[in-house]
């Protein structure tokens, strides 16, 4: 079996090329660096260590890799693929969407054979929203035959890579907790037999769990341990106040995901400590700066704060410690960070109160914004 894997970053070796070797997969990895390419085909192997006092390695072996920017080869790997993964990033997703359709066109022409394609990436529908731009560069006969053919089932995944800090530029330190959930009714033809994977009928509370928790709780860390001083998110953790918001925060969209989707409040709040024992990890030190930037990406109406805030709002339940961490947020003012200075310079030409719907979406008539006002002139 052949997995063609795109990213050949630490999350694609790390996470996804890990579990698809340990599954039976050849893993083929598809990147646009070329060192990267060339040591991947030199040495065929590479080894994954997990962050944990003892530290344990594994290897990873039997891959190869080919260049991103070879479209016909490419395209050729996914024709005879078994299956097709991505671990880019979400900007990163238009610019393999016309190899993959390449490669969807070549195979619909020689095999009937299902192929599914999932995008593991760090966002809400990635498979759909590659899918988009796939169909952008397929005819009309082409799209009538992947519709039938080929799959984009979503997927939610979690897994913390820390900075590297190896000479070997192939191993990548992971931390032992992992999940990869996909959407079983998205999926065409028998689903991979991946031990690692969770298939699901209905993958949008999944992905709401992850966005709402992981990247909720490392966003609420970062920000305010950024306007307190702080270098790192276990550095953050370890501030009793900065904790309790951040505790608060992970209880305001605990009970949120309890009253969507149902799920178990007692099984809720393990997983919201487990994430949060995860990040006190000090082996998986991240910088504030490096989880807090792109801001205005993180405090659009549908992301990691401002989304769950919101909806907090509407179902009854106080949003006070999420408001706290969108006004740290539109605080964060770090030098290097062209959004966060896009931030600092409007605020400063306009003021909050026509900064906070500008990049919130949220309007100056709604509860919450006089909550976030609250936090951002009492500073």
């Amino acid at each position: 079996m052949q997995a063609v894997h795109f990213g050949a970053g630490n999350i694609g070796r790390g996470f996804i090329g890990q579990l698809l070797h340990q599954a039976g997969y050849e893993v083929l990895f598809v990147d646009v660096n070329q060192e990267l390419v060339d040591e991947l085909n030199r040495r065929r192997s590479y080894e994954v260590e997990l962050a944990t006092e003892g530290a344990s390695s594994s290897v990873v072996d039997g891959v190869r890799a080919i260049s991103g920017r070879d479209v016909q080869v490419v395209a050729q790997a996914i024709a005879q693929a078994d299956l097709v993964t991505t671990a880019v990033g979400p900007h990163v997703l238009p610019h393999i969407a016309e190899a993959i359709a390449s490669g969807i066109s070549l195979r619909t022409k020689t095999s009937a054979e299902p192929l599914n394609i999932i995008a593991c990436e760090n966002m809400i529908g990635g498979s759909e929203h590659l899918k988009e731009h796939v169909y952008e560069f397929l005819g009309e006969a082409d799209r009538k035959l992947a519709d039938k053919q080929i799959g984009f089932p979503n997927a939610a995944v979690d897994r913390i890579v820390p900075i590297q800090q190896h000479d070997d530029k192939l191993r990548v330190t992971v931390e032992p907790f992992y999940e990869w959930v996909v959407d079983r009714s998205q999926v065409v033809g028998e689903a991979p037999a991946i031990n690692g994977i969770t298939y699901v009928a209905g993958i949008w509370p999944y992905i709401e769990r992850k966005l709402f928790t992981v990247n909720t709780g490392h966003a609420v860390l970062a920000y305010l341990g950024y306007l307190r001083g702080k270098s790192t998110i276990d550095e953050a953790m370890r501030d009793e106040s900065i904790l309790a918001a951040t505790r608060g925060a992970l209880s305001e969209t605990g009970a949120l995901l309890v009253q969507k989707h149902g799920f178990d409040a007692q099984t809720m709040a393990k997983y919201r400590e487990k994430i949060l024992e995860r990040f006190s990890n000090p082996l998986l030190s991240d910088q504030v700066t490096r989880v807090a930037r792109n801001p205005i990406r993180k405090l659009s109406p549908d992301d990691r704060l401002v989304g769950p805030a919101m909806q907090c709002a509407e179902k009854g339940i106080v949003p006070e410690n999420l408001a706290l961490a969108i006004a740290a947020a539109l605080r964060f003012d770090d030098p290097a960070d062209s959004e966060a200075q896009r931030i600092q310079a409007d605020a400063e030409q306009a003021g909050w109160e026509q900064i906070l719907p500008k990049y919130t979406g949220i309007p100056l008539t709604h509860p919450l914004a006089a909550m976030i006002l609250g936090h951002l002139e009492s500073r």
